[in-house]
């Protein structure tokens, strides 16, 4: 709930959640998802920090979105070593303080984001916040933000234009006195999904900010969060699928109908053994490129995580469609979790990048940094598998703008079949290739071809038959 004012009429600007959310936020802090790789540096500590994080999100999806903006903003604050010194003890902090008040009072802080704006959009670079410099060396920001995420949390990342140009800036909740900052918030967003987490709308009335990076470079600087945070997008997809195929392979194996549980219905079995097959490869997909931040392999993350936000997050909407029609009209209902998952399903697709932004950003990429394609490239052909070197034989040969999204497309099942032929069971990565390579699949899920191992698919679930 918003509160905008006192009971006296003074500016309160705080939202108050069910106290099932903070003891959500409690876990994760409690379980370093908001700062693990950076707290505590050790080979494979992207991946296990990934790993929990699908684990949260396939549990409730919205409170990830703090803890996924504070992830993200270390390497941001990096860039002002000040900064980085007076907030990276409380972000590495494990205590999980709600409590509102000035950042050095706390044990624990969260940073999140604040980019948007009516007439931006996408195109931040058309923000009309203003950033004015000050006396003592920080900025001051008047405007407004479209969406802000999280916004109790401590301090923000914000795109403002100074005297140079777009620049990033740190604006906390709270100034170096002791007063609550020129932080307004004026409504929660009305969202179709993730309603536990609110985002809002804010203006800023004489903010004070600190820098970050360079002015008028302020674009580059916060596109190192959003790189952190479209890996999370996959995760966070891929959480949702994995949870919507577990509720739908769960329901079909104690429901029966017309004499035989459905989980022993040939064409049920079809359909379950056909979202398996997308979850597994989305899981597949996001750990990889988990792995490509903890070995520093920027060539590798700077494609594949465009082409993996763009493909694995357009495919959780239509996934849990499927999973929801699965348990018929108990999915449909709100006694079941699958509306909660469907409202949420079509939220990463849209977050940090929509598809056309995702696409255009693969296409960027390759024009501008050949060496990416060349790496996933050659990431793709380890596997040694003809049939997935066929698929991305011509890949080169369609850069146009117009079919940027069949690139990014064609990357990203490229990748996941790759890695389920080098690391999948054996009827996984054949049923994945049949289907989504060779061309012998239908339009919707449920229409593998004949000669899938479907048995040993659904066996992938962990579960028996009745």
């Amino acid at each position: 709930m918003l509160q905008t004012h006192d009971r006296y009429g003074q500016r309160r600007d705080e939202v108050e959640f069910h106290p099932a959310w903070h003891h959500l936020m409690r876990l994760a802090v409690e379980h370093g998802i908001h700062s693990r790789p950076w707290s505590r540096p050790r080979p494979g500590a992207h991946v296990a920090r990934a790993a929990l994080a699908m684990l949260a999100s396939e549990n409730e999806a919205g409170h990830i979105c703090p803890i996924s903006m504070t992830y993200a903003a270390v390497p941001v604050l990096s860039q002002n070593d000040r900064v980085a010194d007076e907030w990276k003890a409380l972000i590495f902090s494990t205590t999980y303080d709600p409590a509102f008040r000035p950042a050095p009072e706390k044990q624990g802080a969260l940073i999140g984001m604040a980019m948007t704006e009516k007439q931006g959009g996408s195109d931040v670079r058309g923000n009309s916040t203003r950033a004015e410099p000050a006396s003592d060396g920080a900025y001051v920001l008047n405007g407004h933000k479209w969406f802000c995420s999280a916004p109790m949390s401590d301090a923000f990342l914000v795109l403002a234009q100074a005297p140079r140009g777009p620049s990033c800036f740190l604006l906390p909740r709270w100034t170096p006195d002791g007063k609550r900052n020129a932080f307004h918030l004026q409504r929660l967003k009305p969202k179709l999904g993730n309603r536990s987490n609110a985002s809002s709308e804010v203006e800023f009335h004489g903010a004070w900010a600190r820098l970050i990076g360079e002015e008028g470079r302020g674009v580059k600087t916060i596109m190192e969060m959003v790189h952190h945070t479209r890996l999370d997008c996959v995760i966070g997809s891929a959480a949702l699928m994995r949870r919507a195929v577990v509720e739908a392979a769960h329901h079909a194996r104690y429901r029966h109908a017309f004499g035989h549980a459905l989980i022993r219905q040939p064409l049920m079995r079809n359909v379950l053994a056909d979202l398996v097959l997308e979850s597994d490869a989305a899981t597949m997909l996001a750990m990889r490129l988990a792995r490509a931040f903890d070995e520093g392999d920027r060539a590798f993350a700077r494609l594949a995580v465009a082409a993996g936000k763009f493909w694995v997050s357009k495919r959780a909407a239509p996934l849990v469609a499927e999973a929801l029609e699965c348990l018929g009209g108990n999915g449909f209902v709100e006694h079941s979790m699958m509306p909660r998952l469907y409202r949420e399903a079509p939220l990463n697709s849209i977050w940090e990048g929509s598809g056309n932004v995702m696409a255009l950003d693969v296409l960027r990429a390759i024009l501008k940094e050949p060496e990416t394609l060349e790496r996933v490239l050659a990431e793709i052909r380890i596997a040694h598998d003809a049939r997935v070197e066929r698929f991305v034989a011509n890949v080169h040969a369609d850069l146009a703008e117009s079919g940027a999204r069949r690139t990014a497309e064609r990357l990203a099942l490229a990748l996941e079949a790759s890695l389920l032929a080098r690391f999948g069971p054996p009827a996984i990565a054949d049923a994945f290739c049949a289907s989504r390579l060779d061309g012998d699949w239908g339009h919707t899920f449920g229409s593998l071809p004949g000669g899938c191992d479907i048995d040993s698919v659904i066996a992938n679930c962990g579960l028996e038959l009745p």
